[in-house]
C-alpha cells in the first residue's frame, strides 16, 4: 500500500478534495466579472456582455461545487 507524506489530508483511498479551492475561485470569478461588467458597461458594451457571460458560467460552477460539497 502506498504511503502518504506526513501532514497530508485524506487517505490513499479517499483523497482530500480540492472543491473548497474551486469554490473560492468561483466566488472570485463572480465578483471580478460582476465588477468588470459594471465598469465596462459605461465604456464598451461588447466587452461587458462577454464578462456577463463569463460571470454566469462562474455562477453555474458555483452551484455545481456547492451541490458536490453537500453530497
Amino acid at each position: 500500500m502506498p504511503r502518504q507524506p506526513r501532514g497530508a489530508r485524506g487517505t490513499v483511498e479517499h483523497p482530500y478534495s480540492a472543491l473548497r479551492l474551486r469554490l473560492v475561485l468561483a466566488i472570485f470569478g463572480v465578483l471580478v466579472c460582476g465588477a468588470g461588467a459594471i465598469i465596462l458597461w459605461h465604456v464598451s458594451v461588447p466587452f461587458a456582455i462577454a464578462l456577463i457571460v463569463l460571470g454566469a458560467l462562474a455562477v453555474i460552477d458555483l452551484g455545481v461545487v456547492i451541490a458536490r460539497l453537500r453530497h
